[in-house]
């Protein structure tokens, strides 16, 4: 929900989403004639919308609008005189909670809040690391039930990537000239990538990245600048599926984007392409697709979007960092099914691949590739008259760790391509199986679409999916949490085949327990409940206050209490 791509996850709340709820509930009720008005302005509104919109079929329109003016309207409300008091209360209740979630620690534990006097010897501070590891227990990822997080390539890889990273430590990719070695092998990455997908021979290039989030952002500031400079769109719009990156609306938040979000396909769930040609006016600077998604791990019609980019001169972005070595090598692990995703479209200008997902790259490694040098050069930073004297930046950080592209460069060499052959297949037969089985024995599930890759993605008309997660969480499985529909996806790594067995029988187990008491009212301190609260109108602006309250949790010791 956070981050670079899949990899953060929120805590378990607590009982403060019922509080938030109680308190709301209460105050309605205790101001019960404002809130009827309120409420019959709202509901009056958007029944006229959805009889002149939503009764043409187009229901995501209304169900967009409808939130568009009641979720500012409760925001207001909730800010109001009327249970600003109340609401704060409740919040900073919640926040303590949340605090208490995060901020896990051992008596055993040293608090090092500020310098120590002396430096401790080495001995001290490996002990004080082997110690904390030790007591503050993280998930069971090493037995392979955490959805992606973490793409293990083996023990023996690892011991290869802590060799390169300690052989090139100090090394700084700002300064080529004093690490041309560095240089020579970020350089290589970036190539063994673009062949991977089949760039152009003699115009194909790119960048490494610090992950998937600043490709992304890359992919986004390039076609912006593109757009500037050779037809002069001030007013820049991009086009994503509703399934796309979080990062791309982070990219329109930073750079000053319009962002305009295109429906699915209902029985697809790939990006309708009928509305992504209506979405097109002439600020369109950049038109989005995934391959696949993360949400539900679908494939867009990449050919599809390829002709539309064409037919109106437009970029096209094609975002594999998921996909990345898993989706670049089916066709030579020989899964004839995946559709064509890469430069052998012709509208694709751009694509983002993850080398440490599942090119097992040490974290974080990504890279963006153009279709031509001058598509790379608009994400480049330029300043020649500094009195610092001549500053270039090809990507957004400064100061880039080399060790980091160096720990990439030995993995890839080390896994090779009938490794990284080996692993796709390993990876997808297991996601297939999985798919399979909940198709064939799990009845009260749903498969979102028709996955291909790595990702498995589940709806369920008949329990609380949210509530089968909080289930399964207790078990030790960690399975990601999805909204519009309620979901929840795993995506596959090399660690989950052992576990699969497992987690298929638990799976089953859990799902006809709910299924077994379908009246059985939801906990309150889980998965289901958060996204019952994110999901309300009347809660607008307090998820996000206790959002903020999460990430400013994430910087604070124990000082701060």
């Amino acid at each position: 929900m956070f981050g670079g791509t899949e990899d953060s996850k929120l805590p378990r709340w607590g009982s403060w989403i019922s509080s938030v709820q109680e308190i709301l509930a209460k105050q309605l009720q205790e101001n019960l004639p404002f809130f009827i008005l309120a409420t019959l302005l709202i509901y009056k509104a958007t029944s006229c919308i959805w009889y002149y919109v939503g009764g043409f079929g187009i229901k995501e329109s209304s169900r967009m609008l409808r939130n568009r003016i009641g979720r500012p309207i409760f925001k207001i409300i909730t800010s109001s005189f009327i249970l600003k008091s109340s609401v704060d209360k409740e919040v900073e209740k919640s926040l303590r909670a949340v605090e208490s979630s995060l901020m896990k620690d051992d008596a055993r534990l040293k608090n090092f809040d500020q310098l120590p006097t002396d430096g401790l010897q080495d001995q001290t501070v490996l002990e004080e690391l082997d110690l904390s590891q030790k007591v503050l227990a993280h998930s069971d990822w090493e037995g392979g039930k955490v959805s992606g997080a973490v793409y293990h390539g083996g023990q023996e890889l690892i011991h290869l990537q802590s060799q390169a990273f300690e052989k090139c430590c100090v090394a700084n990719q700002l300064h080529p000239d004093v690490f041309p070695a560095v240089r020579k092998m970020e350089s290589e990455v970036v190539s063994m990538i673009l062949k991977m997908f089949h760039a152009p021979e003699v115009t194909g290039c790119g960048t490494t990245t610090s992950g998937g989030t600043e490709s992304l952002l890359l992919a986004c500031l390039s076609a912006k600048m593109f757009a500037l400079r050779q037809k002069s769109i001030s007013k820049p719009e991009i086009i994503v599926p509703v399934t796309a990156h979080a990062a791309f609306n982070k990219a329109a938040y930073y750079f000053g984007l319009k962002l305009r979000h295109a429906p699915l396909d209902p029985k697809t769930f790939k990006v309708d392409l009928k509305r992504v040609r209506r979405l097109i006016n002439s600020n369109t600077v950049l038109i989005v697709g995934s391959a696949p998604n993360f949400p539900h791990g679908i494939v867009d019609d990449i050919e599809g979007l390829g002709q539309l980019a064409e037919r109106y001169k437009i970029p096209l972005h094609v975002d594999c960092c998921l996909g990345s070595f898993v989706i670049a090598f089916m066709e030579k692990a020989g899964y004839r099914d995946i559709p064509a995703f890469d430069f052998r479209v012709p509208g694709v200008t751009s694509i983002s691949c993850d080398t440490h997902k599942y090119g097992f790259a040490p974290k974080g490694s990504s890279v963006i590739m153009y279709r031509n040098r001058e598509l790379r050069m608009n994400q480049y930073y330029l300043l020649s008259d500094w009195v610092g004297g001549l500053y270039g930046s090809p990507t957004l950080a400064g100061s880039r760790p080399g060790a980091l592209v160096v720990g990439c460069w030995a993995t890839m060499l080390r896994m090779g391509e009938k490794g990284y052959i080996n692993s796709c297949k390993e990876i997808v037969s297991t996601a297939r199986e999985l798919k399979k089985f909940i198709h064939e024995e799990i009845p009260e599930l749903c498969i979102i679409g028709d996955p291909l890759c790595s990702v498995v993605a589940f709806t369920s008309d008949q329990i609380d999916v949210h509530e089968l997660s909080d289930k399964l969480a207790k078990q030790g499985w960690h399975l990601s949490a999805l909204q519009n529909p309620p979901a929840l996806h795993l995506a596959v790594t090399w660690l989950t085949r052992p576990a699969l067995p497992e987690l298929m029988r638990t799976l089953q187990e859990v799902v006809k327990e709910l299924s077994s008491e379908p009246n059985k009212k939801p906990s309150s301190d889980g998965t289901s409940a958060l996204y019952g609260v994110a999901g309300s109108v009347k809660t607008s602006g307090v998820v996000d206050r206790l959002l903020v309250g999460f990430l400013d949790t994430l910087y604070k010791t124990k000082r701060d209490y």
